[in-house]
């Protein structure tokens, strides 16, 4: 059984691509993401462009508090990335809840999986069903320069 967290009261999730602040969402990876420190701004917005888009946004002002993007074919796969919570706004819940909104918007889908990559927040992904890979030797990688 998973853990199905709700969004604290205040917030809502959107996957409305007019409600990102996509000037927010490059600032707070390009500098405080360790997996996108330096991203430039055109990279990120087209990224967001071919992507599906989660946002949490504060309900009594709109602001975005927290941010995911999901690069999926909707049949059989799905990678989620860039998951990111405004630093003023954690320990609130909000990531959990998040990628639980991702989770259950994905799950109509029928997909075989959804992955994800993270270095350091194995236990809130664990909470919400994500496991370690069961047969690494099956993956393969093809990196290229960044």
């Amino acid at each position: 059984m998973t853990d199905t967290p709700a969004l604290p009261e205040g917030y809502e999730t959107s996957t409305d691509p007019d409600r990102l602040d996509a000037a927010r969402v490059h600032h707070w990876l390009s500098t405080d993401a360790y997996w996108a420190l330096g991203r430039p701004r055109d990279k990120q917005d087209r990224a967001i462009a071919n992507s599906l888009n989660f946002g949490v946004y504060d309900t009594v002002s709109g602001e975005q508090a927290a941010y995911a993007r999901v690069v999926t074919d909707l049949e059989t796969f799905a990678y989620l990335c860039d998951v990111y919570v405004d630093r003023a706004v954690r320990g609130k819940g909000l990531g959990g809840a998040l990628v639980a909104a991702v989770r259950d918007h994905l799950r109509p889908y029928g997909l075989r999986r959804i992955l994800l990559a993270t270095h350091d927040a194995h236990g809130v992904y664990e909470k919400l069903g994500f496991a370690p890979l069961e047969r690494p030797d099956e993956w393969m990688l093809l990196p290229f320069a960044p």
